[in-house]
């Protein structure tokens, strides 16, 4: 019985020491690496200090690729500049003729026969023409600046382009009135009245011959030649009929128009410096601020001699620059010199003034009509071209002009 007792309690014992020596093993937990620390820090560092190579060398590669870009555009931006430098250099190279000019050019130099479809069909016709071809912008452009060097009124009247036979204006005959009223006086009715000005636009015709050799030479531009041959003709016939026309076939002058009123010279063969200056203040001050005095160069002549009271020359000379000229005046304005117009002599009218963009009015018809004869001269070895230009023109106020005539009264 003892022996079992003591033998219980020996097991017991074994068992609670088996216990404690379990209880104090280390605890169990998750894996860790087996790195060492310093190691660690160590690879990141190079990792950092790599990265930081890598990214000094790309900037490096960029700055370098930055530079010569650099350098390729201000190597180009020192050749154009050494280009603009150059005489001539800054202007754009001319641009090539348009089909309309090359067909215009082939039908004065070889004729419509020899043109292709393309330029056939690119000339410009008119249905109020029989035959001939309207001429391209551009040879008109340069006919119009020749012709308002040959007919100065051009310059200062009003030019307007139509596309019709004749133009008819408005033009008021009679003025609203007006008077003073009491509180409760009965106030005036009153209406403006007003009329029509008809002007009619007037053919002009002329011819030009040019031999074969000159069409065949390449090197001659035939359109700008043309151009100021039908412009001398044209502006010389204009120009008289735009001072002194009678209105038969071609436009009423500006010094025939019988509502344009006249100033006597005080004097029955000369111009006195006194009727210069009547004539200027015989105009509306409206018109008078913005008027011009018209007159040949033999009349300027004699304008310029004179003097005022103190001595001083009445004829100021244009001052300026040639890109900006300044035109010579008279009285304090200026002078536009029309060889048209008379010299001064007994009841001649060598001198007008007044605001002629208000007072004259020119109408353009639209188109240039040019026709080519390769027969009629062809023994003497030349084409003929006739060419037909309309053009009317008129005094729609008259209130806006004067006229000089040399009369003792």
């Amino acid at each position: 019985m003892n022996s079992l007792a003591l033998l219980s309690a020996s097991s017991a014992l074994a068992g609670m020491a088996a216990l404690e020596t379990r209880s104090v093993l280390p605890l169990e937990t998750r894996d860790e690496p087996n790195d060492d620390p310093l190691a660690a820090a160590t690879a990141a560092v190079e990792e950092l200090r790599s990265a930081n190579e890598n990214f000094r060398t790309e900037q490096a590669a960029a700055a370098d690729r930055h530079q010569t870009e650099v350098r390729g555009l201000t190597e180009r931006l020192a050749g154009l500049e050494t280009r603009l430098n150059r005489p001539g250099g800054g202007n754009p190279p001319p641009a090539g003729p348009t089909i309309e000019v090359r067909a215009f050019t082939g039908f004065i130099r070889q004729g419509r026969e020899l043109l292709g479809a393309d330029e056939i069909r690119a000339l410009r016709t008119d249905a109020q023409v029989a035959g001939g071809y309207l001429a391209p912008d551009q040879f008109e452009a340069t006919l119009l600046r020749e012709l308002v060097e040959i007919s100065p009124l051009r310059q200062a009247a009003r030019v307007t382009p139509v596309s019709s036979g004749a133009v008819i204006l408005p033009k008021r005959t009679g003025r609203i009135t007006a008077k003073w009223v009491g509180e409760v006086e009965e106030r005036p009715g009153t209406e403006p009245t007003y009329g029509q000005i008809e002007i009619p636009v007037h053919e002009m015709a002329c011819w030009v011959d040019v031999s074969n050799r000159l069409l065949e030479d390449a090197a001659i531009n035939m359109e700008q030649e043309l151009a100021i041959d039908f412009a001398e003709e044209f502006g010389r016939l204009e120009g008289l009929a735009f001072v002194s026309g009678d209105g038969i076939k071609k436009p009423v002058g500006i010094l025939n128009d019988p509502n344009v009123a006249s100033v006597a010279t005080g004097s029955a063969t000369a111009i006195t410096p006194d009727s210069l200056i009547d004539l200027m203040y015989s105009l509306p001050q409206v018109y008078r601020n913005r008027g011009s005095f018209l007159m040949n160069s033999r009349t300027i002549a004699a304008v310029r001699k004179m003097k005022d009271a103190g001595g001083n020359f009445m004829w100021v000379d244009g001052v300026g620059t040639i890109a900006a000229p300044q035109p010579a005046t008279l009285l304090g304005r200026p002078v536009i010199e029309a060889p048209d117009l008379a010299d001064v002599g007994a009841g001649a009218v060598p001198v007008a003034y007044g605001d002629f963009g208000s007072a004259y009015r020119i109408l353009d018809r639209v188109g240039l009509t040019v026709l080519r004869d390769p027969y009629t001269q062809q023994t003497n070895g030349l084409v003929r071209f006739h060419a037909r230009r309309r053009v009317g023109a008129g005094v729609v106020r008259p209130e806006a002009v004067r006229k000089l005539k040399v009369a003792a009264a």
